[in-house]
Parts: C-alpha cells; structure tokens; sequence
C-alpha cells in the first residue's frame, strides 16, 4: 500500500493518570483535536517566547477579566518577567483595585432578579457580583490620586498616569496590577483609558476643579516608540478589542514615526516601496515573531477580535513563519491552565527587555 501523505501524526488519546501535572496534561492535548489542541498550542508557543532572549513579549488584556479572579495571574506573569509590556483595558486594570484594596468580588448567577441587585447596590457581571459601594470607593481613590500626584492640565499619556498611580498605590501596600508593574518596570499603556472607572475619576476630580488631560496620540507615540528598544516581538492577546489592534500595529505603523520610514537600529522585515497616485511611498514592517490568542469571537463577522493570524499576515503584523495559534475558549479557563503549566516549566525570573529609560 503507497504511502499516504495527509497520515502523518495520529491522534493520541489521553488516559488518566492521578498526580498528572499540567504541563504533562497539555503535552498530552497537543496530540489531540479541537480547542484542547489549540490551548496546548498556545501554551507551547507561550513557552517558546519566553526561552527566546531577543524577543520582547507583549500582552493584550481585554475584557472585564480581573473581576472574576484572573488579576493575581497577571500580577505574577508581570512578577516573573513573562509580560515585558501590557496593553489593557480600563475595567481590567482598575477593578482589581477593589480587590487589593481588602474588598472582594462575590459570585452569584446569571439567573438572578437585577432588579433587585439594583436596588440593593449590588452590580452583576455575568454570574459574579459586585458591591457599587466598593466600585465607588475605588473610583473616589482614583480620583484622590489625579489631585494629589499630578500636574493641573499638563498632557499625559496613559503610561505615565499608570507609572505614578501604580507607585503611590504600591507605598499604601494596594498590590494591584497596577502597583506591581511599576515595582517590576513593566510599562502599561490603556488606549481606551476614558471607558472606565479612570474617566469617571476623572469627572470627579473636574468637579473638584482639576483637569485631567490625556494625551492619546502622545500615548500613541510613546508606544510606537518602543520599537527602537525592541529586536523582536511576540504577542499574547487575552480577548480582543482595543488592546490587541493596539498592539498589532506596532507590527506596521512605528515606521511613520520616522523621516525614512524605518525604525532606527532596527532592519524591517519587508520594505516596499510603492507608486501612490500622487507620489511614491515606502512602508516598512516588523512582523511580530510569535503571535497567540485566547479569545470566545469568532472571525466569520469580519471584527479584530476574532481576526485570525493568517488574515493579520496578509497586512504584515504576523510573520508569514511566525509560530502561531488561536484557542476560542473563555479566558478564565485557558489562562489559570496555561500560567501553571508555565510554572511547572520555567523556574526563575526572565531577564526581559529593558525598559528603564521609562520609568
């Protein structure tokens, strides 16, 4: 019988085994189909990207995740140098507060009587519930910190507001995601830094007649600017939105920061140049080297969010060779397996990318 080509790896089924490990549990999965693959997949890349020293790994934080218990996982990837710098939502990095602060998040169902949660004070986020007593409590610290630590109308960027909040919260012992970026020099950069309890902190502090100012395309600079200090990047985005098109165009746009549309110290990828009606035109790219998703959208309704890889290669984010996997799974499944499963493999803290000069 000739031999045929398609029949090449078998599937493996998994046998139970008590005390198996994690990291041995994924092994096993990568040797299977569907979704439980593609974690494996994800969690093997994510592995890859920290053993490789020239590449810079770069998260996206979507979502409402850190209510849900998620926070304290981030804090550790941040800890041990497996995030060199993170792109998140507002909600994500501000209601972990609530938590750091001492409060807490309770869980409930998404069958329960909102009417009733109302008017009690009680939020619900999906079945996990929230006192609006505590949220306020938070926003109101927020706003305590615009009036005590920054400067009346000067323009800020996202970073910048994070840096400082995250010291002053880490002196009053509030560890939050915020806090432990700072003390590690992890750079956070929030693009969308309004649409949340940030904004709302900021109403509060206008009342108060301070005027918060932020800078977005001072924001935008900034991190586009990142691409001098960086060889190579990798990225791993948790849901979607705003954070990951933030970071996929680190891949294509940092060129037009500069007069000859490259990246100083740094040689692109692919350089083209191009006759436009008008004039002709060069663009450089620096796809990113590794590129892995955890996200529940799928990408048939044409959205980032579900965009996959391939498609992303074709506008040069993604390196054409670039290992690469989506798995379409809740996060707070996919993330407490995939950041044990990387404590089970690696000891000891990454070195990182150096990004002192901006702290």
């Amino acid at each position: 019988m000739s031999e045929n080509n398609f029949l090449k790896s078998r599937v493996e089924a998994i046998s139970v085994s008590p005390g198996k490990s994690i990291s041995s549990l994924l092994d096993e999965m990568r040797k299977t189909g569907f979704q439980g693959r593609k974690l494996a997949e994800v969690a093997e890349i994510y592995g890859q990207m920290v053993s490789d020293p020239d590449i810079t790994i770069i998260l996206g934080y979507s979502g409402s995740l850190s209510t849900t218990g998620q926070w304290k996982i981030i804090n550790w990837l941040i800890e041990n140098r497996f995030v060199d710098v993170l792109v998140s939502t507002g909600a994500n990095i501000s209601e972990d507060i609530v938590d750091a602060m001492g409060a807490a998040y309770y869980q409930g169902s998404h069958c329960m009587d909102d009417a009733a949660l109302l008017e009690s004070d009680v939020n619900r986020y999906y079945d996990v519930l929230g006192s609006e007593v505590d949220y306020m409590e938070m926003t109101e610290l927020i706003a305590d910190f615009y009036l005590e630590k920054l400067n009346q109308g000067r323009p800020y960027s996202s970073r910048e507001i994070l840096l400082h909040f995250g010291n002053w919260l880490g002196e009053k012992d509030i560890n939050s995601i915020v806090a432990t970026a700072a003390k590690h020099k992890v750079p956070i950069f929030c693009p969308a830094m309004v649409d949340s309890p940030y904004g709302d902190a900021g109403l509060i502090a206008k009342s108060k007649g301070f005027d918060l100012v932020i800078d977005n395309m001072k924001d935008y600079v900034e991190f586009m600017g990142l691409g001098e200090k960086i060889k190579s990047s990798g990225v791993f985005y948790i849901g979607g939105g705003v954070p990951k098109d933030f970071i996929q165009l680190l891949a294509v746009t940092p060129d037009l920061l500069y007069k000859d549309r490259e990246i100083p110290g740094r040689k692109p990828d692919v350089k083209r140049a191009k006759r436009g009606r008008t004039k002709d035109m060069i663009e450089t790219y620096y796809p990113h080297k590794y590129a892995i998703q955890v996200t529940t959208d799928s990408p048939q309704w044409g959205g980032l969010s579900g965009c996959t890889f391939e498609e992303a290669t074709s506008w040069g984010k993604e390196a054409v060779e670039a290992p690469k996997a989506q798995c379409y799974c809740d996060a707070t499944i996919a993330l407490p397996i995939i950041s044990h499963a990387l404590a089970e493999k690696f000891q000891g803290k990454r070195k990182g990318t150096d990004f002192s000069h901006l702290f």
